[in-house]
């Protein structure tokens, strides 16, 4: 049970764990979010000179990274507290794990602190099906969605949901993934093919979606098995010496990115020369550049994950919460009724 808070109570965090995070969405609905988080990503995307940015500080391990993504506009300012260690899996654990907070600039004071291991999956399927709205062909219907970890169907639903896509072709290197995603999205009303090979999942689809977990410099796509008129979301590319594509797809592709400055340290484009073209995503949404420009083009979505989207994510909850009221109130901060005395504070509670 939530308590509203009230307008007194400025020193309790709303804050939505992972069993209200689940309640939230099955309250709203899973199509609702998706297409929520959408349409908050865009929304800030096309205000994206208001916001500072910075690549995320990561700490990197032999097994995994672990980051902090800052960022911050007039009025609110973010972070997500993200892990990434693909060997966790073989453990019985998460690959990724994540939780964030939301803070009003004006006072400091945080407004927000949420789970963000489910958020993250949300978001970063609903920023996949954002930049597939500006880029992927025309009349796109079916998806190749290679690797079928914890991202794949949230991935499959938010192109069903914002697309239109009709038709899923999977495939993952453990077998028992790609069977563990299709028994999941078998009520979706998606037709889904279970693949024995990359090269199988491509046949027919005008979108790639590329989402493996091993950090390393992997060609999950090679050359010849990308034709034209696709449109490719290269997802899993996340640190620096982990990619997915075999370059010479990236000679052939018109590549769009979120932030260049930490996507040519993170994404696919690492492989490139520094000064390669790209386009930033939110020059397209804005209308400064085109997108896909003819049927032939190919193109690449070079997504890493930006600090902007989980900006947006952390609002999109913020608002849903308040609605729902599926939040609790988290005693984090101090408030001493007089500003200046937190000792007095701590010594009267001795009593």
């Amino acid at each position: 049970m939530t308590t509203p808070l009230l307008p007194s109570d400025k020193a309790l965090v709303p804050f939505v764990s992972v069993d209200l995070m689940m309640q939230l969405i099955h309250r709203v609905g899973l199509a609702s979010a998706l297409k929520g988080i959408a349409d908050t990503i865009e929304e800030d995307f096309a205000r994206w000179e208001d916001f500072d940015k910075t690549p995320r500080v990561a700490a990197h391990s032999p097994v995994g990274v672990i980051e902090l993504m800052p960022t911050a506009n007039r009025t609110h300012y973010a972070f997500k507290y993200v892990n990434g260690h693909p060997k966790n899996t073989g453990e019985g654990l998460q690959t990724v794990t994540a939780f964030g907070l939301l803070a009003d600039m004006d006072t400091g004071y945080p407004v927000l602190l949420s789970e963000m291991t489910i958020l993250t999956a949300l978001r970063t399927a609903a920023m996949s099906a954002v930049a597939a709205r500006h880029l992927a062909p025309k009349g796109a219907h079916c998806m190749a969605m290679i690797g079928n970890g914890a991202q794949a169907e949230f991935q499959s639903l938010a192109m069903q949901n914002l697309l239109g896509i009709t038709h899923v072709r999977l495939y993952d290197t453990d077998r028992a993934a790609t069977e563990k995603c299709a028994a999941n999205l078998a009520a979706s009303g998606l037709h889904i093919t279970q693949c024995a090979s990359p090269e199988d999942a491509v046949q027919g689809a005008q979108i790639i979606t590329t989402c493996t977990a091993d950090k390393r410099n992997a060609r999950v796509l090679t050359d010849n098995m990308v034709g034209a008129g696709v449109h490719l979301n290269a997802i899993g590319g996340d640190c620096p010496g982990k990619t997915e594509l075999a370059e010479a797809i990236l000679h052939r592709s018109e590549i769009f990115v979120e932030y260049p400055p930490q996507t040519r340290i993170e994404g696919e484009i690492q492989q490139l020369a520094p000064d390669h073209p790209v386009t930033e995503l939110w020059q397209v949404i804005t209308g400064a550049q085109p997108g896909r420009r003819d049927a032939r083009q190919i193109t690449l979505f070079d997504s890493v994950g930006f600090a902007i989207e989980d900006f947006s994510a952390l609002r999109w909850v913020r608002e849903a919460a308040k609605r729902t009221g599926l939040y609790m109130p988290l005693d984090l901060l101090a408030d001493p009724d007089d500003p200046r005395d937190l000792f007095g504070m701590v010594m009267r509670a001795q009593g």
